[in-house]
């Protein structure tokens, strides 16, 4: 199959952010997959002993085809 170099690209980037909404202040990077950066995420969040891993106030969100960002999962939730 050929791809045309005008199409847009179908790869997606996955980031963590705050209780705000924000890129993550320690954990600001782009991650292949929702589970990796879920995994840093509770990794991270375990370490600084911030309390239960069931209120984690991290998110995590997907870049859309357009260069926006939608989130898949609301930090607390």
């Amino acid at each position: 199959m050929v791809v045309s170099p005008l199409a847009p690209s179908r790869t997606r980037a996955y980031r963590l952010v705050d209780q705000h909404g924000c890129p993550h202040p320690v954990l600001d990077d782009l991650y292949d997959s929702p589970d990796a950066a879920w995994g840093d995420a509770v990794q991270w969040w375990s370490e600084q002993g911030l309390g239960s891993l069931e209120s984690i106030g991290i998110g995590v969100e997907v870049s859309t085809a357009c260069g926006d960002w939608r989130t898949l999962r609301h930090p607390g939730a």
